[in-house]
């Protein structure tokens, strides 16, 4: 594998809130030119074996990854972790309490609104039918189905917010997802450190995770301009961190997010010891 190498570091798939199942995975990633790609599932690790195999039978080179959720100062923020066993029982145990947090927020928030007057049911989204090849989360799907958001957009805008009193759970602290991370052999990141999602800008955010034992940063990510990777790749040279970069592509879920954009080389990353949980890769991919 060589510098001139396409990379994708950021992919979900159906196991949280992508479309795409393993093997459509691994066939797009092969269509697209890339030869080295991670799969990063929110809170879960569940596409992480199969893709794997399918990856190597494919001659790709593949991380084993996770993106879990954690709660900073009162942000969400999410810790990338890459060459993880999925196994691990640290890992297991923050992946699973966070799918439960989740689910009892996405219960909730139906209640809520349905409390507030909404033309809908908690006993009908319970009975609800939810395809997760669609992508996304049972509730968003429901509350399009009745006609009451369109996608993502509205959905947060309009219905799942803290006006309507509706929140993201508290996560555990990052040091315990780095830890268990770290107890499953795998390498903590911090993910797109710029995106507007958190609230914090990147300095803040960088500064909030200076106290952390995060081992690199996702420099390279769609929602940055030049001057937040410019300012992330610094911060990583400063404290001799590793650099990642990835689409965070989900399929059809989020057409924004396009796999293999930005156009990523292996030269512009620093993968450090990541380099020796690579699995897969032969000349012939990629």
């Amino acid at each position: 594998m060589d510098s001139s190498t396409r990379v994708d570091l950021h992919i979900h798939t159906v196991a949280s809130d992508g479309t795409w199942t393993p093997a459509e995975t691994v066939a797009a990633v092969r269509a697209a030119g890339i030869g080295l790609f991670a799969v990063t599932d929110h809170d879960s690790a569940a596409s992480v074996a199969l893709t794997a195999r399918l990856a190597a039978e494919a001659g790709l080179g593949f991380l084993s990854g996770v993106e879990i959720s954690v709660t900073l100062a009162g942000h969400l923020f999410h810790v990338l972790g890459y060459g993880i066993d999925p196994e691990g029982r640290s890992l297991r145990r923050i992946l699973d309490a966070n799918t439960a947090l989740m689910e009892e927020v996405d219960h909730d928030s139906i209640k809520r609104l349905a409390a507030a007057g909404l033309p809908i049911s908690y006993a009908e989204f319970c009975a609800y039918d939810y395809d997760p090849g669609r992508g996304g989360w049972k509730s968003l799907y429901y509350l399009i189905d009745k006609g009451l958001c369109t996608g993502v957009g509205d959905f947060f805008a309009e219905l799942f917010n803290a006006k309507r009193g509706i929140v993201f759970p508290e996560f555990s602290h990052p040091a315990e997802a780095i830890a268990a991370i770290k107890e499953a052999g795998g390498v903590p990141i911090l993910a797109h450190p710029g995106s507007d999602f958190h609230g914090p800008a990147i300095e803040e955010t960088l500064d909030l995770f200076a106290a952390e034992a995060i081992e690199g940063v996702e420099c390279f990510h769609l929602c940055h301009d030049a001057a937040t990777t410019r300012r992330a790749v610094e911060w990583c040279d400063l404290h001799n961190l590793l650099i990642t970069g990835g689409s965070d592509c989900h399929g059809g879920f989020v057409p924004a997010r396009r796999l293999g954009v930005p156009e990523l080389r292996l030269g512009q990353l620093r993968l450090g010891k990541l380099a020796d949980s690579l699995t897969g890769f032969s000349e012939g991919g990629g």
